[in-house]
Order: C-alpha cells, then sequence, then structure tokens
C-alpha cells in the first residue's frame, strides 16, 4: 500500500507544473494534498477524480486559501469532513477516510510564521487537536494522519536549527507537543521510524537559494499507530521535480 502526502501550495499552480501527469505514474493507493487554495467551483474534473481515483476534499470558506483533499484507488466507507469545531473547520484544515479498520487524515496544521496572531490560532489549534488524536488512538484502528504539520520536530529536521529557535515551526512548545504525541500517546513519526539519523527535509523557503542550498525543513509527515508504522518498508522525498514549495513525502506498507 503506497500512501502519498503532498502540500501542494495551490492546486491549480501545482497541475500546471505537471502535478497530476506524476501522480499518475506513480501506483498510489492513497495520496493526501494540503492547500488547495481553490474552491469546488474551481475544481476541474481531472483535479476531481484523475485517472479514475475518487477525490474527497475540504475547502476552506475563504476564497484561494488552505484546503485538503485525499484521492483514492478504493472508494472509502466513510468519510469525514473537519474536526467539528467550527473555528478550524472553515479553514479546511481536516479529512479523514475509513476503509475498514484503516484510517488515512489530511491534515494541514496551522502556520504561525505570519506573525503573532496566527501562532496564537495555531497553539490553540495544537491544544484542541491532541484530543482528538488521543481519541483516533484509542480507538483501536489502524490510523495514518499525514500532512504538512507545520513543526519542525528535532534539530535533524532543519538545516538551520540555530537560527531558528525563537521561529514558529521550531518552537520549544511547538516540538514539545509533537514530542507529547510520540513518545506519550504513543504515534510513530513513520519516516524518522526508518530513517532514524537522515537530514532530509520537504519544504524549502522561496528566499535566497533554499532548494539549490538545501535548505529546508521536514514539515511533512506521515504519523501512524504502531499497528501500521511497523508494516512500512519504506520511505521517500521526491525532488526530481517541483510542483510546489513542499516536495511529495510518500511510504510504502506492506498488506
Amino acid at each position: 500500500m503506497r500512501i502519498i502526502t503532498l502540500n501542494l501550495n495551490g492546486i491549480r499552480s501545482a497541475c500546471n507544473k505537471g502535478f497530476l501527469e506524476w501522480f499518475g505514474q506513480q501506483d498510489a493507493d492513497i495520496l493526501c494534498v494540503q492547500e488547495l487554495k481553490a474552491q469546488a467551483a474551481d475544481m476541474t474534473p481531472d483535479m476531481l477524480a484523475p485517472f479514475g481515483y475518487h477525490g474527497y476534499f475540504h475547502y476552506a470558506e475563504k476564497k484561494g486559501y488552505s484546503g485538503v483533499g485525499i484521492y483514492c484507488k478504493r472508494k472509502p466507507d466513510k468519510v469525514i469532513l473537519g474536526l467539528g469545531i467550527p473555528e478550524f473547520d472553515v479553514e479546511g484544515r481536516y479529512i479523514e477516510a475509513q476503509f475498514g479498520n484503516l484510517s488515512v487524515v489530511s491534515l494541514y496544521l496551522p502556520s504561525g510564521s505570519s506573525g503573532e496572531e496566527r501562532q496564537a490560532v495555531k497553539f490553540k489549534f495544537l491544544e484542541a487537536f491532541m484530543p482528538h488524536m488521543k481519541k483516533l488512538f484509542a480507538s483501536g484502528r489502524d490510523i495514518v494522519v499525514c500532512g504538512d504539520w507545520n513543526i519542525a520536530h528535532t534539530e535533524k529536521d532543519l538545516k538551520n536549527w540555530k537560527g531558528n529557535r525563537k521561529n514558529s515551526g521550531f518552537l520549544p512548545e511547538e516540538r514539545a507537543w509533537l514530542t507529547e504525541l510520540f513518545n506519550e500517546v504513543g504515534f510513530i513519526d513513520v519516516f524518522r521510524k526508518l530513517h532514524p539519523e537522515l537530514e532530509a527535509y520537504t519544504w524549502w523557503s522561496n528566499r535566497g537559494q533554499a532548494w539549490a542550498k538545501d535548505v529546508g525543513w521536514r514539515l511533512d509527515y506521515q504519523v501512524a499507530t504502531p499497528s501500521i508504522a511497523e508494516k512500512a518498508v519504506s520511505t521517500g522525498i521526491y525532488k526530481e521535480q517541483r510542483f510546489s514549495d513542499h516536495a511529495p513525502m510518500m511510504v510504502d506498507y506492506r498488506a
């Protein structure tokens, strides 16, 4: 089972850069996408259901903003849009597809990099989201939460960690939240499980020569319950083409 996650930074922009053609070559069972920056009216038939995939989307109410989606080969038994928390659901940040005992989530966690107001929203989201993650874990289902978490967990997860200790995405409180999720709740960072020491990134700033110099951050994760994480056999970050300021991150799981 191949699961891919990618922050598109705008589905229309990504499609213009060859995203759909690439997707068609991946033989993915599930592709989770974030930051659609589109409403239902903006979506073409190819965006909605490429190559016979089933597409499901949670759009933000604000135009050109946020939004998440899931493409899957097999039709889900159930699709859940949002967390049931109105102030976050209007931003289109959570969609869950259920297949038997497996739940796959596409998540776009808020960024706090634009200023104190959005950082406060991010902390509020984290506070509300932890109980939801605990509930998912306690359900006994196989869970894979894919997405742009907007947090680099450890010093191995961003190139310039020394210079970013006071910046959103690498704040002590954010990192501690992920540590709690992994060490106390019991979720597993699948990439880090397979590559304990590898320094590899999924996002690069458009400023300077960040991409050329590989001065990046690992912000995109597949976070899984132990039952499914132990079935992960390989993972990779695709960098041959660029569809976005993020790179696709894929994991192959044993059936």
